[in-house]
């Protein structure tokens, strides 16, 4: 059986990539999900401790941002978005950075372009 059909408690896997955030430069962990290998789908688990941010970056595509735990805070341009467990948002398709007000865990959903996967 591989990771894709495999059963995933996002509650333990969060727990165990806090002290892996609070041990890195980046303040940040994540884990990569994969629907298909070498497929277009794709989610990553992002574990960020308060006060630790993304900077400001292109849109990866179509992606989607879920708030599993903390609070975090989306900017892209002028708009601001405060965002906590359970909200749920369409990434802005162009640059923006994310802060966590919170110890925070998201999963974002990439789609990436089909061009993208031939490269």
């Amino acid at each position: 059986m591989d990771e894709t059909t495999s059963i995933v408690h996002l509650g333990e896997l969060i727990d165990d990539l806090l002290p892996v955030a609070t041990a890195s430069h980046s303040g940040r962990a994540t884990h990569v999900f994969r629907a298909v290998p070498g497929g277009s789908l794709s989610q990553v688990l992002l574990v960020l401790r308060a006060g630790e941010k993304l900077s400001e970056h292109e849109n990866p595509g179509q992606a989607l941002l879920h708030v599993l735990r903390g609070s975090v805070q989306l900017t892209a341009g002028d708009d601001t978005w405060d965002l906590g467990p359970d909200d749920y948002i369409a990434i802005p398709h162009h640059r923006h950075h994310l802060l966590a007000s919170t110890d925070s865990a998201m999963f974002l959903t990439v789609v990436r372009e089909r061009d993208e996967l031939v490269s």
